[in-house]
């Protein structure tokens, strides 16, 4: 008998009424409850492919390939365990303040914490302090942002939900597209003082506007505690029983092995194989690009999808990224590099809005939704854990070419041509490999 099905752990949580239920949401009550997401995101647009991969270069130029891989395998893991308690523990959480906004206080204080411990990692190169830094940063961000992830059910009224997730929406978009472009140029100058600084205090000013303009009723009732290993064992489901939902989480987690296969070493790729002279700022520039490429599409995938079904647009949206990861093998100007991204964040956002919505088409039941996502949401996350370290070795593999910087008078190490050729070929590998699978997906269009 499947677990999920049995599991009597499950906690549920008494009735808690919306002190927004029955009246018409303002712009100004939107915007609050959304904020954190451009906070959140801009942390993550900043640490992921500006801020991580220069500072392991500052840190290990010799291995910076390997040791990027194994930051982001690590870190991949916390994030994978903490939402799955934190948000369980949000659940139950009887604070006269709410159930969300005390554990968003609390991990954006840790968050902050972690930053500062980077950078003085950072600073006294020493790496294995630099991953212990990182990993309390996604400790105190996934602590912080799970329990955020409960307020658009908790406290917008149903027929206004899409409405919220419009905002949440451009407040991630926005939020990355900013976190990646003025990160850039604060990396690219040299300035990694003031960019951790920056980082922490839109992270506390965003929390703070979601934080001090929300309301949230506090649940009537004092709940039983947590039992992680009952609750963890009631997440799992059978593939035997539910193996539409098993095949789209195994095509999604593919895909995202090849996005986070090539996304660390981004900016490595600009500096070694393309030769832009500020890597730092031109990659936070072409990530902005592939978003622009994304925010379009993600909306016309979307409504072509429920006319045509899902997996005829993750086909055509597959195709488009695996090819444009083949593309980057063969360009060798940053113009180049800048047309292929608006086709890959076309395709990428296309995949994105239409494979979420496919996810929650085979959801095993409806009833337990939230439970069920938070599965969904390990397919997007374990893949990192898995790829990076992977790709990061492949890449140092091919071996690397050293020169001498003269305003630095640092040696430079460049990886090679045929180390991105095959770090491009496992990426789009994985995409053409996400959408042939989806094939054994039955009951969705």
């Amino acid at each position: 008998m499947s677990n999920h099905q049995a599991e009597p752990a499950t906690y549920q949580a008494p009735h808690v009424e919306s002190p927004y239920a029955g009246k018409r949401l303002s712009v100004r009550e939107q915007l609050a409850i959304a904020s954190f997401w451009f906070g959140s995101n801009f942390l993550w647009g900043s640490m992921l492919a500006i801020v991580v991969p220069a500072e392991v270069a500052r840190i290990a130029p010799q291995q910076k390939a390997q040791l990027v891989g194994v930051l982001g395998g690590v870190a991949a893991f916390v994030a994978l365990v903490v939402p799955l308690l934190a948000g369980a523990l949000s659940d139950r959480c009887a604070s006269r303040f709410g159930r969300r906004r005390p554990y968003m206080v609390a991990g954006t204080a840790i968050n902050v914490l972690g930053l500062a411990l980077m950078f003085f990692a950072a600073e006294s190169r020493i790496f294995v302090f630099f991953l212990a830094a990182y990993c309390i940063v996604q400790l105190g961000n996934n602590i912080a942002t799970a329990p955020y992830s409960g307020m658009i059910p908790d406290l917008v009224p149903e027929n206004q939900r899409g409405v919220a997730s419009g905002y949440m929406a451009l407040m991630t978009q926005i939020g990355t597209l900013a976190g990646a472009v003025i990160t850039g140029q604060l990396v690219q100058d040299k300035m990694f003082g003031a960019t951790y600084l920056v980082i922490g205090g839109v992270l506390v000013l965003f929390m703070s506007f979601t934080v001090l303009g929300v309301r949230e009723n506090p649940l009537p009732e004092k709940p039983p505690p947590l039992r992680p290993i009952p609750y963890l064992k009631s997440l799992w489901i059978s593939p035997k029983l539910y193996p539409d939902f098993a095949w789209v989480w195994v095509t999604r987690a593919l895909v995202m092995m090849g996005f986070y296969a090539v996304q660390p070493f981004a900016q490595y790729y600009l500096a070694d194989v393309i030769r832009v002279p500020n890597p730092a700022e031109a990659v936070g520039v072409f990530i902005g690009i592939v978003l622009i490429g994304a925010t379009v599409s993600a909306y016309v995938g979307g409504v072509i999808s429920d006319r045509v079904g899902r997996k005829k647009v993750v086909y055509v949206a597959n195709s488009i990224i695996a090819a444009m990861s083949l593309a980057l093998i063969f360009c060798r100007t940053y113009e180049q590099v800048v047309v292929v991204g608006i086709l890959f964040g076309i395709g990428y956002g296309a995949y994105i809005s239409v494979d979420w919505a496919l996810g929650t088409d085979v959801l095993p039941s409806k009833k337990d939704a939230a439970k069920d996502m938070a599965v969904w949401h390990v397919s997007m996350v374990l893949p990192q854990s898995l790829s990076q370290p992977v790709a990061g070795y492949l890449l140092a593999a091919f071996g690397a070419t050293v020169a001498f910087d003269p305003t630095t008078r640092e040696a430079v190490y460049h990886y090679t041509i045929p180390g991105y050729t095959a770090l491009f070929l496992l990426a789009s590998a994985c995409f053409v490999l996400g959408a042939v699978l989806l094939r054994n997906v039955k009951k969705a269009r």
